[in-house]
């Protein structure tokens, strides 16, 4: 078949490739976190003394998973050490080089502040073993309880702010040049950033801008951040700045916007780093490592320059699980969710725009120039609700179909036919030329459904 396919993968009852997450004390309850807590100290402590590190985001709800999750950890007899207020990237960073038996970090990312989320994090760094998190789900939902320890055998709560510092101290050291005289906007998304970003560009020389660092426990994400760059791109324009950088909650993501207001997304950010990179000799003949979203332009463009790729089901945690089995480099998402297989095990967005500056101040170019010949391709993306997502992806004429499209569009766009993992839908992209080609190949795909008696609706 000539059409491209993807997958959503079906979750776990409880934990989804980014962690548990939900509605605060709806979804993910203060037990959860205390059972949580018990199930990893008791895993990790069978035969030592376990260290868990814990951060988490500024939600409101955030403190009181922390206390339980410490509470359960210290039950079962391991220390907790905690962080406080940081990044997901920075429980990674620590856990990894700190001797820690895993991490934990509380946040739902680029959620409401209702929402809050609980993500494991192994010892190297990475995201949780999939045995563990069946383990971990295993006890949530049994009978058994782990022992509690008793005497000098119960666990300590440990203060690890420096942890963090040690963190920030990492990320500066990473950064090749001096930003002295550029002005350079930060928009912190009231999340974890909100004490972190501007310290390490005003150590870095900047000028530096930011907004939404004023965190109450309930503005996280709202109307700001990488979720709503729209902010930053008047900022930017209103200030006259060289340079934004947005970050969603927990500051594994990072976008950016040009001198001009322009978004340039996870996609261009590998185009211009991945580049960069191949420039100087340091790709080798290792690949960019994207998910099936990724925009078609950005192919074209990494074509153009005889950078390989792969592609990867959506998530960062299978972007990295490729970048790691095969030695690429650099890998992510159009979210802003970026990698660098040398440096960090997870996406990491303050690590991500120093990397940007270091190509914009070692080649002394403007951020619109060094993305500019990356053309993003239009897009429209249409979701439908099937009696049956297998049959329907099996079907001769549904798959005629999106052969036929894949001829027309030629070199010039392709089709992309994906299940989610969660609902009994499938969803129909189309990137070409014209906004007006992606909606006829789209809908040509979706009648053939519809004929054939597959089809109960489409949904926005």
């Amino acid at each position: 078949m000539l059409c491209e396919y993807g997958k959503e993968n079906d979750m776990s009852k409880y934990f989804g490739t980014d962690g548990f997450r939900g509605e605060a004390n709806v979804d993910l309850t203060v037990d959860h976190a205390f059972k949580i807590g018990r199930f990893l100290g008791w895993y990790y402590g069978k035969d030592h003394k376990a260290k868990i590190v814990i951060g988490k985001d500024t939600r409101l709800s955030s403190y009181m998973y922390e206390c339980a999750l410490t509470a359960g950890i210290t039950a079962s007899g391991a220390d907790a050490y905690l962080m406080h207020v940081t990044t997901t990237p920075s429980v990674s960073h620590i856990a990894r080089t700190e001797d820690f038996d895993c991490g934990i970090m509380i946040s739902a990312s680029h959620n409401a502040y209702m929402d809050n989320g609980i993500k494991l994090i192994n010892g190297n760094g990475e995201k949780m073993e999939d045995a563990v998190i069946d383990a971990v789900e295993a006890y949530l939902d049994g009978t058994e309880d782990a022992p509690l320890a008793k005497g000098e055998d119960i666990g300590r709560a440990v203060d690890h702010a420096a942890g963090r510092n040690r963190y920030i101290a990492y990320l500066i050291s990473n950064a090749l040049n001096s930003y002295k005289g550029m002005k350079i906007g930060l928009d912190c998304s009231n999340g974890s950033t909100w004490s972190m970003a501007k310290s390490v560009f005003d150590a870095l020389g900047a000028d530096t801008y930011v907004i939404n660092n004023s965190p109450d426990g309930t503005n996280i994400n709202r109307g700001c951040g990488s979720t709503h760059i729209e902010g930053l791109q008047k900022y930017v324009i209103e200030n006259g700045l060289d340079v934004g950088f947005a970050f969603d909650g927990d500051a594994d993501r990072c976008l950016a916007v040009d001198e001009s207001g322009e978004l340039v997304d996870g996609d261009k950010i590998m185009y211009i780093i991945g580049s960069y990179m191949k420039e100087k000799g340091q790709l080798g003949d290792t690949k960019v490592v994207t998910t099936v979203m990724s925009n078609f332009g950005l192919y074209k463009a990494l074509d153009k320059l005889g950078i390989g790729y792969e592609k990867t089901a959506v998530g960062d945690k299978y972007v990295y699980e490729n970048m790691r089995e095969n030695g690429h480099l650099i890998g992510g998402e159009q979210s802003g969710h970026i990698i660098f297989g040398k440096l960090a095990n997870t996406g990491d967005g303050l690590l991500t725009a120093i990397k940007v500056m270091q190509v914009i101040m070692d080649k002394k170019m403007k951020l619109s120039e060094l993305a500019k010949p990356m053309v993003t391709y239009p897009q429209v993306l249409k979701n439908v609700k099937v009696t049956d997502k297998d049959v329907t992806m099996n079907d001769s004429d549904v798959q005629a179909a999106c052969d036929a499209v894949t001829e027309e569009l030629g070199s010039d766009g392709r089709i992309l036919l994906r299940k989610s993992g969660t609902e009994p839908v499938l969803r129909v992209m189309v990137e070409a030329g014209t906004f007006e080609m992606c909606e006829k190949m789209v809908d040509r795909v979706i009648d053939v459904m519809d004929k054939k008696g597959h089809l109960i609706e489409v949904k926005k």
